[in-house]
């Protein structure tokens, strides 16, 4: 049986509360939404939001039965892809439904089938799949066996028509060969029966810009995770927080240390960020902002990531997903601290 992020009736009710206690009245509406059965997904009226966090929980379980529920199309945008799994599953599918891959030309030769075409230069770093024009699945997580069983990363899988419809807007643009580019999302913020969510895709719709705007909003803490952090506006707004006394906090992965990094700045500046203890990779890409918004996706904060590679961010406004990441994020520096103090 498939093990994921669970969360109880009394958490959401939770973040119900603190919702509006925070924003007042104007989510009022949140109260009245129709919410049957809460069990170990983010259920709401109109979709509902599945998180998973690699390798603890089955990422690849979750991410097949996905793909095996398509009746219609399968549209998925990989970086990557060499789970046999997967390849399998694409495969059977593509045999009696509609089918399209678009993947990095640098891992083509993985899974080179007639229904997978590759990106021209640069990195096509997405990972995401719409499912039926009403599911999409997103996160920092590559469909490869590191990914799924040894790295740690998140695995986002909601449903959402209008959602489904900009992920599908993005890949079409891919598919008909024009990449690192395109229109600029219209239409982008999504109220999920009180989850207001927006999705922006790189590097079109300037992500680095909407991340920075999403940190200048924190008013307590900022807590984050990141495999490639180089970006210095980014990394100015984390110091320039805590120096207005917020809590930054943060994880950083070891082999992406380097003197672009913004991993010595940080530390320079007394802000407490630790090096993994993964033995293999920290791969997420997220920042959990008051602990009530996540920012997450395939996009590392990084000046590549936001001009040069196809990415896509997601930001999330619920109490209880902010939760969940928080307590990923804990594990996660957890094991970090553990792993530095046994250096010692």
């Amino acid at each position: 049986m498939r093990k994921r992020t669970k969360v109880t009736l009394l958490t959401l009710l939770f973040a119900v509360a603190y919702l509006l206690y925070v924003y007042g009245p104007s989510l009022s509406s949140v109260v009245n939404s129709s919410v049957e059965k809460t069990h170990s997904s983010f259920i709401v009226e109109n979709g509902s939001i599945e998180l998973y966090f690699c390798p603890d929980e089955d990422c690849e379980g979750a991410f097949v039965s996905l793909l095996e529920s398509a009746n219609v199309s399968v549209h998925c945008a990989l970086y990557d892809i060499n789970l046999p799994s997967v390849q399998e599953t694409l495969r059977t599918k593509a045999a009696v439904i509609d089918v399209e891959i678009v993947t990095d030309d640098d891992n083509i030769k993985k899974f080179n089938e007639s229904f997978v075409r590759k990106d021209k230069f640069g990195l096509m770093h997405d990972k995401f799949c719409i499912i039926d024009g009403k599911h999409v699945s997103t996160g920092s997580m590559n469909p490869t066996k590191n990914d799924a069983h040894l790295n740690n990363n998140n695995l986002l899988i909601i449903e959402s028509g209008r959602l489904a419809g900009l992920y599908d807007d993005e890949f079409e643009e891919m598919w008909g060969g024009k990449f690192k580019g395109g229109n600029m999302s219209v239409n982008n913020a999504i109220e999920l029966s009180g989850t207001p969510l927006e999705v922006y895709f790189c590097p079109e719709d300037a992500c680095a810009y909407h991340a920075k705007e999403e940190l200048k909003k924190a008013q307590t803490s900022i807590l984050f995770m990141t495999f490639s952090f180089t970006h210095d506006e980014i990394g100015d707004m984390l110091l320039l927080k805590k120096a207005d006394g917020l809590v930054v906090r943060g994880v950083m992965e070891k082999t992406q240390l380097s003197d672009f990094s913004e991993y010595g700045r940080l530390i320079k500046n007394d802000v407490d960020v630790l090096i993994d203890g993964n033995s293999h990779n920290l791969h997420h890409k997220v920042f959990i902002i008051d602990g009530k918004t996540v920012v997450t996706g395939s996009f590392n904060p990084s000046a590549n990531g936001d001009e040069h590679n196809d990415e896509n961010v997601i930001v999330l406004h619920n109490v209880a997903l902010a939760q969940a990441f928080t307590k990923e994020w804990e594990k996660v520096y957890g094991i970090a601290k553990e792993a530095g103090e046994s250096k010692n």
